[in-house]
C-alpha cells in the first residue's frame, strides 16, 4: 500500500507521544543536557490547532511510520525576512527507516510554507546526527550556524 501524508489530528497523540519518546531517546546521548525521565519537547496538540503550525504524519497500513512539524515565527528585527519557518519533530520509528518517509514530511512542510508564503526555513540538527545531516542535504538545506556549548563547573578557573 501506498503511504498517505496527512495532517495530524488529535487522535494521533498517544501514537506522537510514543514518537516523541523515541526521539528524546534518540537525542540523548548527542546532548548531555537533556533531563533523565520524561521529557515532553513539544506541545502537539497545539500544532494541530494553530493556524501559524502544521504538524504532519506519513500514515501506511493504518499505522504512523513519520511524523514532523512546521511553525511560523517571528524573525529578528535585523534579519532580511520578517517571518521564518522552524521544522521539527521529524521522526521515523527504526523499523520504517530508510524508505523515504522523512523525504515525504519534509516536502509536505515546504509546501505548506510555501502556500503561507514563508520562504527562509530553519531547522536544528545534532552535529553528531551524520544520517541527519546528509538527508535535510538532500533535501536542499545547508549549514547556517553552528551553536556550542561549555559547562564551566568542573573546570580550574
Amino acid at each position: 500500500m501506498k503511504p498517505i501524508v496527512r495532517a495530524a489530528t488529535k487522535k494521533d497523540l498517544p501514537t506522537l507521544d510514543i514518537f516523541m519518546d523515541g526521539l528524546v531517546d534518540a537525542e540523548r546521548p548527542m546532548d548531555v543536557t537533556i533531563k533523565d525521565g520524561k521529557v515532553i519537547y513539544y506541545d502537539l496538540e497545539d500544532f494541530i490547532t494553530n493556524e501559524d503550525a502544521v504538524l504532519y504524519v506519513v500514515e501506511l497500513n493504518d499505522e504512523l511510520v513519520a511524523s514532523g512539524y512546521a511553525k511560523i515565527k517571528l524573525g529578528k528585527s535585523y534579519l532580511k525576512h520578517n517571518k521564518h519557518a522552524y521544522l521539527g519533530f521529524m521522526y521515523v520509528p527504526k523499523k520504517h527507516r530508510g524508505n523515504g518517509y522523512n523525504k515525504l514530511i519534509v516536502h509536505t512542510l515546504l509546501a505548506w510554507c510555501k502556500i503561507k508564503n514563508i520562504h527562509e526555513i530553519r531547522l536544528d540538527v545534532y552535529d553528531a546526527n551524520a544520517s541527519a545531516l546528509r538527508a535535510y542535504e538532500k533535501v536542499g538545506f545547508t549549514k547556517h550556524m553552528i551553536q556550542m556549548r561549555l559547562d564551566v563547573e568542573d573546570l580550574d578557573i
